[in-house]
């Protein structure tokens, strides 16, 4: 199996896997919120700013946790964390702090047994299996990465619908570089 095929078939594995009660909570708490926080660490970090331009994209108040122009987050807000491992520090404690202000917090993550998904309200997860063809065509975290970030846009149109927001309306809000 080419690397191409097992990433492909790994990630549609993680991805159709999960519950779809959890996307349903994760759509609501989106388009219910007044703001939205998203955090990551590494590569997560950009899976989750890969989804915050679509979110910002559709109209809403984003913000990426950690950047200078970030306001506090507030009772009112979503706060969505992205760890692989659901182990890491700074995720653990971002949805810590935003939980204990009255955030609902998300958690995405491949381990439900972690402390972010503990420390989360709503979990969506997105298993990874650890095997050895794993190691050799897609190390590290890979299969978790490109599943997050296809997770995240298989759901834009939901929240389009949701939101009543065309690709026409997205189109007036798209970054353009003159």
């Amino acid at each position: 199996m080419s690397s191409l095929d097992y990433i492909l078939e790994s990630v549609r594995r993680s991805v159709t896997s999960v519950d779809p009660a959890a996307v349903d909570s994760l759509i609501d708490s989106i388009v219910s919120s007044k703001t939205l926080f998203i955090y990551g660490s590494g590569r997560s970090g950009l899976s989750g700013q890969f989804f915050c331009v679509r979110l910002v994209q559709m109209g809403l108040d984003v913000h990426f946790v950690g950047n200078m122009t970030t306001p506090i987050i507030t009772k009112d807000d979503l706060t969505i964390v992205i760890s692989n491992t659901g182990e890491t520090m700074s995720a653990v404690q971002t949805a810590t702090i935003a939980r204990r202000i009255g955030s609902k917090v998300v958690a995405v993550t491949a381990n439900m047994d972690s402390k972010l998904a503990n420390a989360s309200d709503i979990v969506i997860h997105l298993p990874t299996v650890k095997d050895k063809e794993r190691s050799v065509n897609a190390p590290l975290g890979t299969i978790f990465e490109e599943s997050s970030n296809l997770f995240f846009d298989s759901i834009v149109p939901s929240v389009m619908n949701r939101l009543n927001v065309t690709e026409s309306d997205m189109r007036k809000r798209h970054a353009i570089w003159v």
